[in-house]
């Protein structure tokens, strides 16, 4: 049996995919999470064979729970399932680890069989954003990335400098390297145009 988390933050999709996955003869859901720290937990405790995931949830995206699984060396594979078909994500999750990326508008069967893949330690990648992934490289480093998006949620400089322990100046810096990078004029224009392109 492939033992199976599945991550999402609408609770709604999420009894569905646990549902529809549990019909696969092969496929055991041992657990599901709301979000993404939640999602940490429950990796630790019930150590899963692979991580089903939606990008964006509260707490950790499905990229920084990919990371963090690398970075701690633990012995599961990742798919994420998202809405976002864009090819910055693809990248990110790809350079996090990523085994299986499908997007959520894909056949049941596709998914059962992306993890079957994935568990065999092969890939199940989107044919079209494989393709569209190698265009254009995010410029972004992690730092202005993380600087960047609390910007976008309405953050001051000095609130982004206290989440991200960092000092006022530093956080200055990363925001106009990125607005700089991006060829826009200000910090809101910078973080909707990463956003656009699946940069954050």
């Amino acid at each position: 049996m492939i033992r199976i988390l599945l991550a999402e933050d609408q609770a709604m999709l999420r009894g569905a995919l646990a549902s529809l996955l549990s019909l696969e003869s092969d496929i055991d859901v041992v657990g599901t999470a709301a979000d993404g720290e939640a999602a940490w937990r429950e990796l630790q405790r019930l150590k899963p064979d692979v991580l089903v995931s939606d990008i964006e949830m509260p707490g950790l995206t499905g990229l920084e729970l990919a990371q963090r699984i690398a970075r701690h060396e633990l012995p599961m594979q990742v798919v994420i399932v998202t809405t976002f078909a864009r090819a910055g994500f693809l990248r990110r999750a790809l350079d996090a680890g990523v085994r299986g990326y499908l997007l959520k508008d894909a056949p049941a069967e596709q998914l059962a069989d992306a993890i079957r893949s994935v568990h065999r330690g092969g890939r199940a990648i989107d044919p079209q954003l494989a393709l569209e992934a190698w265009g254009e490289a995010d410029p972004l480093t992690d730092r202005e990335r993380q600087a960047l998006r609390l910007a976008g949620e309405g953050l001051s400089a000095g609130d982004i400098a206290q989440q991200l322990n960092l000092s006022h100046g530093t956080v200055r810096n990363y925001l106009s390297e990125a607005i700089g990078k991006l060829g826009v004029g200000n910090r809101i224009e910078a973080y909707r145009l990463a956003r656009q392109k699946g940069w954050l």
